[in-house]
């Protein structure tokens, strides 16, 4: 992948000095032909293309902020009752990942969402101990963030 990258910006100066552009546009211009060429000869790459990495680390970006946001408003909305209603837990989360990189970007992810904090990870990095501040079901925790988090951070190693 770090092949791909380098040869799509070396394509894109090559563009600017074959056009005579030396802005910033003309950069642009040349990494998005060298993009369209890479594209074209994909097939010739022995990895995955790099796009695809690229556009899913973006998409957990987003789901990030998505969740976060959620998260800060279901927070708040269990701060503003006048009684305090929840269900504080610890529950073992099973996981999938099997690259220690992404165990911890998980973890960071779920501790970066309010309302959740992983407390302790297993010596086999298969197993993430986590505090909920409200949680109701334990099934629910655990499919909320199988299908949000880890199934995103799969989707950018894949």
């Amino acid at each position: 992948m770090a092949f791909q990258v380098l040869l799509n910006l070396f394509l894109a100066f090559l563009w600017m000095f074959l056009a005579n552009n030396f802005s910033a546009f003309g950069f642009v211009i040349g990494y998005a032909l060298g993009l369209i060429a890479m594209f074209a000869f994909r097939r010739g790459f022995k990895g995955r293309f790099y796009l695809g990495p690229v556009v899913a680390l973006v998409l957990l970006f987003f789901r990030f902020l998505y969740e976060l946001v959620v998260a800060n408003i279901d927070v708040l909305k269990i701060i503003l009752k006048p009684k305090l209603d929840i269900q504080p837990g610890i529950f073992a989360y099973e996981t999938e990942l099997d690259q220690p990189w992404q165990v911890t970007l998980l973890s960071m992810l779920i501790t970066l969402t309010p309302g959740t904090l992983v407390v302790d990870i297993s010596d086999d990095n298969k197993t993430l101990y986590i505090h909920a501040l409200h949680m109701p079901e334990v099934d629910e925790a655990v499919a909320s963030i199988r299908d949000s988090f880890e199934k995103a951070i799969l989707e950018v190693s894949r």
